[in-house]
């Protein structure tokens, strides 16, 4: 696993990790990490439907 990917995945926000890379904008890390981000909104939505379901 890369530094982007690690960060990325513990919740390093995404300007830190671009500016970390070196990269122009948080717009490229996001488009270049993007299998990273996109599981942790997954995650995001699975821990949130678990919230408010048993919330309910």
């Amino acid at each position: 696993m890369t530094f982007a990917t690690l960060a990325l995945q513990n919740r390093v926000d995404i300007k830190t990790v671009s500016g970390m890379l070196g990269h122009f904008s948080a717009g490229f890390t996001l488009d270049t990490y993007a299998h990273v981000t996109s599981a942790s909104q997954r995650q995001v939505a699975q821990t949130m439907g678990n919230v408010l379901s048993s919330s309910l």
